[in-house]
């Protein structure tokens, strides 16, 4: 390389360790001289140190890079004891920064400037976050970081290791397709529960309604709905709340048809898309003229955000319908195929869609997986209109059936249309 090329990697090295450096001394501004580790200057000394380093590496040998690591790993330990009598801070945030300076520094040099620059800027949030991370921990719940580690454990853990192939005659069995659909269900349920959980309750039911939706809006319909008894009056907040619930359901039954299977995409899009503008018009319509926004304290009761339990219950499930349909498509044809979905959709519309997409793949015609869908989408409609109806009362359940009859009637009108 030339000289100017090599000024140029070490210019860049030099700036991520500034970049660095800008926060740690942003953060350690307070301090007193000669008690911080490291401040703004020394984490670009650092980098620059790492990039310099890395020239002798590049042109002697590669061990260097390792011995010079060690000796500043010395240096520093040698410091943050020292500040460690006068500040009494344990912290090793800094130390481990400044190692991370030193061996992006050297990345730069060795040619990896975009990987050392994005990673340099990842480490800047990073330490810069940590209020907002802290304050997240804060609000986690036992059972809530258990839930993570399982889903980590079924999506990264048992995932890859299932057989990607059929182990039954009839072809539906296939271990990975069908814990895939799992992981996929489990991960859009889970952001969903956080968002309620990080969002809150306080800002009414329509911002319950769309994080919630994303989790369950059978869920934020029977909650919604059981608060209209508490809160007479606030029927109008009410149903915008559950309606923007029930509309993100089909977004959602979308998102996963389309994963499963891209060419589903197209034939859904538009009477999907029709059924969530006219709820979420609705929705809004209704939140206009409340007279009395509801807001809450009481959080909305969703369940665990992830349960071992209930994913292998969803996994049985989901391969019940697969069989189910397989058979009942064979003696009855397609017939049979829509009687499992709308029998499907009295519970939840995410099974059938999930099996719809899947055996689309493999043979069933792609207006015949459209419209169980489609089926399954409004029977459920209808069964969550029923419980607004039943436990939030007739005002209550007229606006959410008036509304929902309306967008799922002219959704499927407009297939039959295509």
């Amino acid at each position: 390389m030339t000289d100017l090329e090599n000024f140029k990697l070490l210019g860049t090295a030099l700036g991520i360790g500034l970049l660095i450096g800008l926060e740690r001394g942003w953060e350690s501004r307070d301090w007193g001289e000669g008690t911080r580790v490291a401040g703004l200057r020394t984490f670009g000394l650092i980098s620059l140190l790492g990039g310099v380093w890395a020239l002798f590496a590049r042109e002697v040998d590669p061990l260097l890079i390792g011995f010079s690591f060690l000796a500043l790993t010395l240096v520093l330990m040698v410091a943050y004891h020292s500040s460690l009598e006068r500040t009494e801070d344990f912290g090793v945030t800094s130390v481990i920064a400044s190692l991370l300076a030193f061996a992006f520094g050297a990345l730069a040099v060795f040619g990896y400037t975009v990987l050392a620059s994005s990673s340099a800027v990842v480490v800047t949030f990073l330490l810069g976050f940590k209020p907002l991370l802290h304050g997240w921990l804060k609000k986690i719940e036992r059972r809530e970081l258990f839930a993570t580690l399982k889903l980590l454990l079924i999506s990264i853990v048992i995932l890859p290791i299932l057989p990607d192939r059929y182990l039954d005659s009839w072809q539906v069995f296939n271990p990975y397709h069908v814990w895939l659909m799992v992981v996929l269900i489990a991960t859009i349920s889970y952001l969903g529960y956080f968002s309620i959980k990080i969002a809150g309750n306080r800002h009414g039911p329509v911002l319950t309604g769309v994080f919630g939706g994303l989790a369950s809006s059978t869920a934020v319909t029977l909650n919604l709905a059981r608060f209209s008894r508490q809160y007479p009056g606030d029927e109008n907040a009410l149903s915008a709340g559950i309606l923007t619930a029930c509309a993100t359901m089909f977004p959602r039954t979308l998102f996963l048809a389309s994963i499963i299977n891209p060419s589903l995409l197209r034939p859904l899009f538009p009477a999907l898309l029709l059924m969530g503008l006219l709820s979420y018009f609705f929705a809004f319509l209704f939140w206009r003229t409340a007279t009395n926004i509801y807001e809450s304290d009481t959080d909305l009761k969703l369940e665990n955000p992830f349960q071992l339990v209930m994913a292998l219950k969803f996994g049985a499930l989901l391969l019940a319908i697969l069989f189910i349909a397989r058979m009942l498509r064979i003696y009855f044809g397609d017939t049979g195929v829509y009687f499992v979905a709308a029998i499907s959709g009295i519970t939840d519309v995410d099974p059938i869609t999930l099996s719809m997409s899947r055996m689309s793949q493999e043979g069933m015609a792609i207006d015949v997986a459209v419209l169980a869908i489609l089926i399954a989408a409004a029977v459920n409609s209808v069964v969550k209109s029923i419980m607004a109806l039943s436990i939030g009362g007739c005002a209550l359940g007229f606006r959410v059936g008036g509304a929902m009859s309306c967008s799922v009637g002219l959704g499927l009108a407009l297939f039959f249309m295509q």
